[in-house]
């Protein structure tokens, strides 16, 4: 195997490593697309915000008690609460009361990876395994730290594309 580099941005690798950490702690293909697309979501909230590139939101209070009639609960992955639902399909994270299709984010993944995603897909499922559930879920944010693109920092490094090193996260598992 070459030693395969990717031009890809962080957001699409950060969903692809969290659905991996998720099937590796026992969800399925399903559910863990779900959390990998909200785990993303909230990092990028939370950069946009310390960026200044989101404003803080303020709490609608009542509204936003009328629009969650399912009860949610919390799926901890990558240090991120994931707020959950049940649905006849099975758990599905879900922003804002609106569950994540994970239909959606296959395509997404797809998109962003083009041909590289099953080859991607394998070095991170490699890392993944490397470790026991338990040590990969207090670990799994610091190995995404590891390997994630180097972008510049600040905003000039919102949306850029940097190297994702598939044999660098190959020799992690080892």
């Amino acid at each position: 195997m070459a030693n395969k580099k990717i031009k890809i941005n962080r957001a699409p690798v950060l969903t692809l490593w969290a659905t991996i950490v998720a099937e590796r702690l026992g969800y399925n293909k399903n559910e863990a697309l779900t959390f990998g697309k909200a785990v993303d979501g909230l990092n990028a909230q939370s950069k946009g915000r310390r960026l200044g590139i989101y404003e803080e939101k303020k709490e609608e209070g009542k509204e936003k008690e009328s629009k969650r009639e399912k009860p949610v609960e919390f799926i901890e992955l990558l240090g991120r609460g994931v707020p959950a639902i049940k649905t006849p399909q099975g758990l599905r994270a879900a922003i804002k009361g609106e569950e994540i299709d994970p239909g959606s984010v296959e395509k997404y993944l797809k998109q962003k990876f083009g041909e590289d995603l099953d080859e991607a897909r394998s070095a991170m499922e490699k890392l993944a395994k490397a470790h026991t559930p338990k040590r990969l879920e207090a670990e799994a944010y610091s190995l995404y730290e590891k390997f994630r693109p180097k972008i510049p920092e600040g905003t000039k490094g919102w949306g850029a594309k940097g190297e994702l090193d598939l044999e660098y996260i190959r020799s992690l598992a080892k």
